[in-house]
């Protein structure tokens, strides 16, 4: 392509990112025009479940990721407790809420360590007054923050070593419950193991009580709260994403879906409430999801389908198709998913000021996932007290030969679904759309972007081939590739 018309290059493989993920832009005037975002790799699970006995769901299905397996077995394992009519014991359900809580809030501190603060200690940004500081703490391998986090991560993870006896796949989650019951010394245990977690937060990402973090409620008082506990970690990404002006990079549709995270009961729902945010909130409709496959290597399916209808049968010669993923769309219209959409939704304050004044972007999403590790973690304390050794943990339910169930999560990534159909005791149909199919979808049937490829547009681009704040943008989303595809 000439350069009048702008000029196309193509990106990736991304390091540090689960998965593979091509993205290409089109550039004009040293800035993104327009950008195609691709997942090249075809996994088929939709197609391995077909047809098998539908308890197998909770075996394969898990096995789509390593990272977030325990969302993947609690989707599955709601989605035939819904096809059989199955209610969750008390403990199962407060067990369950645990073990899915540890795996996302490890995911987060992975992020934030591991996959996204290590690319400020780029030689790139050598210039900057924080650059060294930067690389003392975050350089990948060689910064003291990860020497500080991994053990109190891999500590953490014990509580699901505990609770489902291994991780990842577990086989401990069921339609009913859990499998494993907590015994009177393991309740202590767990809790010894969640406030462990407390202490690491507190003395090194926050430096501050988690409360305190929870508490804050305007970007006022975020920015007067990080001068005054500048050493923390937290504070060290703020100072950063203040002086790159992060807040006005990767902004995509600022619309927003949640499912609702961790189930209380019937009566009380969930701790993150459910719904659809854009300048106000809307109820949940899950009929109003559907996969669209216009721009996929897909075929035989013409028109936008919900999940219960769709089907997932490769075409790696579909003539527009661009990608093996999926475009979901929220009543036809682009969604966002992840942390930021969880609170958002939720309401917190913090979160809706700083959505209102400069949309999703790539500081307000690790800003999101960041309070929400400050929320989570007294609500797990909470429900280890809760647990009551010696009730049951798992009801049993009969699986019906003909039903259909769907089971809704709140990944660390975002919304996960799984909406199964079953026929002659088998498996007719299988759909899952994962948190980063909702982010990183290619163009739809009306041609408009997904939520990525619209958080590219606009994003400069050096002459000398300098993408580190597209690799920004990407990260900020917190991408499972092997998810999207699967």
């Amino acid at each position: 392509m000439n350069a009048a018309n702008g000029t196309r290059r193509l990106l990736g493989p991304f390091n540090r990112v689960e998965g593979d993920l091509e993205v290409q832009i089109e550039t004009l005037d040293g800035r993104v025009e327009a950008a195609w975002v691709n997942s090249p790799l075809y996994r088929g699970f939709e197609q391995i479940l077909a047809g098998k006995d539908p308890r197998d769901a909770l075996t394969i299905a898990p096995r789509i990721c390593g990272i977030c397996s325990v969302s993947q077995s609690v989707a599955a394992a709601q989605a035939l407790a819904q096809a059989q009519g199955t209610a969750m014991a008390a403990n199962g359900r407060i067990a369950t809420n645990l073990i899915l809580a540890c795996e996302n809030l490890a995911d987060h501190l992975s992020h934030f360590y591991l996959f996204f603060m290590p690319d400020f200690a780029r030689a790139g940004y050598a210039g900057r007054t924080w650059h060294a500081e930067a690389v003392e703490r975050f350089a990948a391998q060689r910064g003291s923050a990860s020497a500080d986090m991994l053990p109190a991560r891999a500590e953490f993870l014990h509580l699901t070593g505990i609770l489902a006896g291994k991780w990842p796949h577990t086989l401990a989650l069921q339609p009913g419950g859990t499998t494993r019951a907590v015994e009177p010394r393991e309740r202590i245990r767990l809790l010894a193991i969640v406030r462990g977690l407390r202490r690491f937060l507190e003395h090194r990402l926050f430096g501050d009580a988690l409360e305190a973090v929870v508490a804050l409620d305007s970007a006022t008082a975020l920015d007067a709260w990080a001068q005054a506990h500048a050493d923390s970690d937290f504070a060290r990404f703020l100072r950063i994403a203040d002086d790159l002006a992060l807040h006005h990079l990767g902004r995509a549709s600022d619309r927003f879906l949640s499912y609702g995270a961790y189930t209380i009961d019937d009566a009380k729902g969930r701790v993150f409430a459910a719904g659809i945010w854009q300048d106000g909130l809307s109820a949940l409709q899950p009929d109003a999801i559907t996969e669209d496959i216009s721009h996929s290597w897909l075929h035989a399916q013409r028109t936008p389908k919900h999940p219960y209808d769709g089907s997932t049968l490769p075409d790696a010669d579909a003539a527009d198709g661009y990608s093996w993923c999926k475009a979901p769309r929220y009543a036809g219209e682009v969604v966002e998913v992840g942390a930021l959409a969880r609170q958002v939704v939720d309401g917190h304050a913090l979160i809706r000021e700083l959505v209102a004044t400069s949309g999703g972007n790539v500081r307000n999403r690790v800003v999101a996932r960041l309070l929400e590790l400050a929320r989570v973690l007294p609500v797990m304390e909470r429900w280890v007290q809760a647990l009551r050794p010696g009730d049951a943990f798992c009801e049993h339910g009969k699986l019906p030969d003909e039903a259909q169930g769907m089971g809704l999560v709140e990944a660390a990534r975002g919304s996960l679904g799984h909406w199964l159909r079953i026929r002659n005791g088998r498996i007719l149909n299988y759909q899952i759309v994962a948190p980063t199919t909702w982010n990183f979808s290619p163009r739809d049937e009306n041609d408009v972007p997904g939520a990525l490829e619209q958080a590219l547009v606009g994003t400069a681009v050096d002459d000398g081939g300098d993408t580190v704040a597209i690799q920004h943008i990407v990260r900020s989303f917190d991408p499972c590739m092997v998810c999207t595809v699967h």
